[in-house]
């Protein structure tokens, strides 16, 4: 099972990048079969890079750091 407080921790870590950008990630849910459910917010919301930004970016670091995490997923 994913620990739904390390999850908020990397986003912490990936959060900075993404307001220089004018966006913003929120944690929306953690799934017990390692689904990551997030928000993109601010620039990221409209953006046609977003999906790019998920797959490449937030969905890759966070299977790099939390154990269990199998995809991340737009709300």
């Amino acid at each position: 099972m994913v620990n739904k407080e390390d999850v908020a921790a990397v986003l912490g870590l990936i959060r900075p990048s993404l307001q220089a950008d004018g966006g913003d990630v929120e944690l929306v849910d953690v799934s017990e079969d390692g689904v990551v459910t997030v928000e993109l917010q601010g620039a990221c919301k409209g953006c046609p890079m977003s999906q790019m930004t998920l797959a490449n970016g937030v969905e890759r670091i966070l299977k790099d750091r939390v154990p269990g995490v199998t995809k991340v997923v737009p709300a």
